[in-house]
């Protein structure tokens, strides 16, 4: 499907409450009704956050502020009506509804992958339609980079966001042409917070936003595009938690900041919930899963599925089990032998556990605390502290 404008004029300043979904359901009606009776709400969107862990909350976020993210990606990879983005993503995750967002503004085209994700279809399609956009999460990029699909010479930039993408997984897209560059943000954020320029570089943070760290290195994120707070669901009844733009978002991220001259670089370290504790040792689950993917590419490991997980241990407080779906036992095998040749010894992998697939969210972030109940359906998680 193609268009040249995805969402009209009218949906920016018509006053209504947006609920992104993939099929309208009561609980969305439900909170469209209490964002306007009781929040006030007008040219609003909700969006579910798309993160691995926790309760699922709603971000409200209102459509001025999605437009201040779109206006300053644009700026930032200077996306202009010449170009043409393939949308490979679920619009109703925020990833998706802000290249609608970026299209709409730029004036550019659109081309939809209407069918589920296949990487070598989206490939085809990027040739066909001579895009020169898209926005990936790193698993969309794995699968090019496994097939080994060619980019199309059409396309310019690939934006990925989502989750970390390995500098294995990233040098070789790079080598087959895919103009890939990692970029950082969340759902509370509208989009992109900071992002790569130039292959291979640090990820320049936009001017929208004003950003700091505390002592732990956990970042705050304050500025325009914002969301307003986050609605969540208890006992039918819909409970609202504002975000102070005064002293802004206190995210679950680690990040090291550095400035040169007038620009700001952002590092992602980890994620705080993704911080267990073994031996009384921190250990960062993140690094550990870039490995896993580094290691499948050396592997030749293709098909299937692997995600480290942590369970608690009596004796260490925690403990990494390598969880895999599709992958014959050897592979599994030699998969958490090439891992241990380069974990500290207290990381250790010292069980895989098979499950029929491993859990995902819609844009392929893996949901830890599910996962986690499959395998060890009577074991809570236990988290450093």
């Amino acid at each position: 499907m193609e268009t040249s404008l995805m969402l009209t004029k009218e949906f920016w300043s018509d006053g209504s409450v947006w609920v992104a979904e993939a099929e309208p359901t009561i609980e969305g009606s439900s909170l469209v009704e209490f964002a306007q009776h009781e929040l006030q709400a007008t040219d609003w969107c909700f969006f579910q956050t798309s993160g691995s862990e926790g309760k699922r909350k709603w971000v409200g976020l209102t459509k001025a502020s999605l437009l201040v993210s779109a206006r300053a990606v644009n700026a930032h990879f200077g996306i202009t009506e010449r170009d043409h983005w393939l949308l490979a993503l679920p619009t109703h995750h925020v990833g998706g509804f802000g290249v609608l967002a970026r299209a709409f503004l730029s004036g550019g085209r659109v081309t939809r992958l209407d069918s589920k994700w296949d990487a070598a279809e989206f490939a085809r399609l990027c040739e066909e339609s001579g895009a020169t956009l898209a926005s990936l999460v790193p698993t969309q990029v794995f699968d090019l980079v496994t097939a080994k699909l060619m980019a199309p010479h059409s396309m310019r930039l690939v934006l990925v966001g989502g989750g970390a993408m390995s500098s294995e997984v990233e040098e070789a897209a790079l080598a087959l042409g895919w103009p890939v560059r990692r970029t950082y943000g969340m759902t509370e954020t509208a989009s992109q917070v900071a992002s790569q320029v130039a292959a291979g570089g640090e990820m320049d943070v936009l001017p929208i936003w004003t950003l700091g760290t505390d002592a732990d290195g956990v970042l705050t994120v304050r500025g325009e595009a914002l969301a307003k707070g986050h609605a969540v669901r208890d006992d039918e009844k819909w409970r609202w938690m504002p975000i102070p733009p005064e002293t802004g978002l206190r995210t679950r991220d680690r990040v090291s900041l550095h400035r040169e001259g007038e620009r700001l670089f952002l590092r992602f370290m980890g994620r705080e919930a993704g911080i267990v504790k073994i031996l009384g040792e921190l250990v960062a689950l993140e690094p550990i899963q870039q490995q896993i993917e580094a290691l499948r590419l050396k592997l030749g490991l293709h098909s299937g599925d692997a995600v480290i997980c942590d369970v608690p241990d009596a004796r260490k407080e925690a403990r990494l089990v390598l969880a895999v779906s599709g992958l014959r036992a050897e592979d599994a095998a030699r998969l958490q032998k090439g891992l241990n040749m380069t974990l500290r010894p207290f990381e250790q992998i010292e069980e895989i556990r098979e499950v029929a697939s491993i859990p995902r969210g819609g844009l392929g972030k893996a949901r830890v605390d599910e996962l986690r109940r499959l395998i060890f359906p009577s074991e809570p998680s236990r988290r450093a502290e």
